[in-house]
């Protein structure tokens, strides 16, 4: 993601992976809205339309359908992609490289990062030793993306602490096929007398992954299965998938170290509750990737690079303390664990689904879809006149054709509903552009809105006989790092390269 962000801005980027190609398990299967609005950015999401498998809501006893929690309905309007789409981690990471191909890119496979060593002075960068099928080569770049997983090398080689802790208990996943009475529809769970286990759709005919807790370590796929028969009540024809592992809460004390940054499960790992964490990594790298390709082309200050810790660690350590609460109630063993569970499911099943048809249901279909987390942009605890409307900080909501505008990858000046002049700013910022009247009136025809490229409102300018205040512009701008030089094209946009990043 982070390497065809920058490649689609005009940044030379160089991808090193370890493994032959990418990777062959399901693993993370769950895409959220939030996520499907990044590939409808990129121009993928039609794929993934095509080849995902749409789960609408939650079903938290398989013998009462009736109650289930409508997540497409809670989230109706608020996305252009309600509900849960299966589309496995081996899927994501194909179309990716697959549009990595098409940009001009291709991965290093086999290649493993040996050592990275940071460079001094004002222009200071990165060089990495890495180790290929034909030897040992130096890649010498500005800046350096970790996003090598749980157990990071490059978080190893910054000696970052990986705070947090590892759950005692081990759970044990399984892609199965010829399920017999599973909703092609829904995630559902399923409470026995001693484990319990969630059933994701990944196809019709019983196709299935199934989640479960280990009775004790050391479980073996025939004896996880065999439980899952008796304790759960489960049958299947074959299995294409099984692996076992212990569910880990923990967040990187940094994620920079200069020109070196962490992203994905290398910044923040944590219960699979809530399908978040492919996610969230997604997320991590959209946001970093349209960071330094502004630093990159000059539209932003250096200073504005502490910008990306600011914003994506909070969410890494909101998300680790609400799944580790959630887990902290259903994932123990024993009897007594086991009785909670079972009353909590019938509870849940009634109130729930009243639940998601009030304003709160809104909110929960929100986090779930990870389309409202909101970077706080302001300093003070005050917000300034061009922080103080509630889309600032949070991704652009769908009004008119505000998602084909996004597209363009660029940073940007919206109206809905109202006429505005163009303010004083930098000739690579487009707009305003008049996209219609927000039907929700969560944009207002009196403001003028600041974009950025990953589709986050930074500014909300007030308007008075269709102009901005300049003083109020000014500060807008310079919160956001902007640089406000002469009225210039981008750099990047006549040679498609931004000049000085590759060294």
């Amino acid at each position: 993601m982070a390497a065809l962000v920058l490649a689609r801005r005009g940044v030379p980027v160089v991808v090193v992976d370890r493994k032959a190609g990418p990777t062959r398990e399901s693993r993370a299967i769950v895409l959220q809205a939030r996520s499907m609005e990044l590939y409808d950015q990129l121009g993928l999401v039609e794929k993934v339309l095509a080849g995902s498998y749409l789960a609408t809501r939650l079903q938290v006893r398989p013998d009462r359908p009736a109650q289930s929690l409508r997540v497409d309905r809670a989230q109706q309007g608020a996305t252009r992609f309600p509900g849960l789409r299966v589309f496995e981690q081996s899927r994501n990471e194909s179309l990716l490289v697959e549009a990595l191909d098409e940009a001009g890119v291709s991965v290093r496979w086999r290649h493993r990062l040996v050592d990275l060593m940071q460079e001094d002075g004002p222009e200071a960068g990165v060089t990495a030793l890495v180790e290929g099928p034909d030897g040992l080569s130096r890649v010498r770049a500005r800046w350096c993306v970790g996003a090598d997983g749980a157990a990071s090398v490059v978080r190893r080689l910054l000696d970052v602490p990986f705070e947090g802790v590892t759950d005692d208990a081990t759970f044990w996943v399984a892609d199965l096929r010829g399920v017999p009475g599973t909703a092609d529809d829904a995630i559902v769970a399923r409470f026995g007398d001693a484990t319990f286990a969630l059933v994701f759709p990944l196809g019709p005919g019983g196709h299935v992954r199934l989640i479960s807790l280990a009775s004790h370590d050391g479980v073996d796929q025939e004896e996880a299965l065999a439980g899952a028969r008796a304790d759960l009540g489960l049958r299947y024809d074959a299995v294409d998938w099984f692996s076992t592992y212990r569910v880990h809460h923990r967040v990187a004390a940094r994620f920079r170290t200069g020109p070196v940054f962490l992203a994905g499960d290398a910044a923040h790992v944590h219960s699979p509750v809530g399908a978040q964490g492919m996610n969230t990594g997604l997320q991590d790298a959209h946001d970093l990737a349209h960071l330094l390709a502004d630093v990159a082309h000059d539209h932003v200050t250096t200073a504005a690079l502490d910008r990306y810790e600011g914003e994506r660690r909070p969410v890494a350590l909101r998300l680790v303390r609400l799944t580790d609460r959630v887990f902290g109630v259903v994932g123990r063993r024993g009897r007594g664990p086991a009785w909670v569970r079972r009353r909590f499911s019938v509870v849940a099943a009634t109130l729930l689904p009243s639940l998601l048809e009030r304003p709160a249901g809104a909110r929960l279909g929100g986090w779930l879809g990870q389309y409202r987390i909101r970077y706080h942009l302001a300093a003070s605890a005050t917000p300034p006149a061009w922080a103080d409307d509630p889309a600032v900080g949070v991704r652009l909501p769908p009004a008119g054709e505000n998602a084909a505008a996004l597209r363009d990858l660029t940073w940007q000046l919206h109206t809905y509903g109202g006429n505005a002049a163009r303010p004083d700013v930098p000739g690579w910022v487009d707009g305003p552009r008049d996209l219609g009247p927000d039907d929700r009136r969560r944009l207002r025809p009196d403001r003028l809105y600041l974009v950025r490229p990953d589709g986050f409102v930074v500014a909300s300018l007030p308007l008075a006989g269709g102009r901005v205040d300049d003083a109020l512009l000014g500060a807008a701008l310079e919160a956001n790092h902007v640089v406000r030089g002469p009225d210039a094209p981008d750099p990047a946009s006549e040679t498609g390269v931004a000049p000085g990043v590759s060294r």
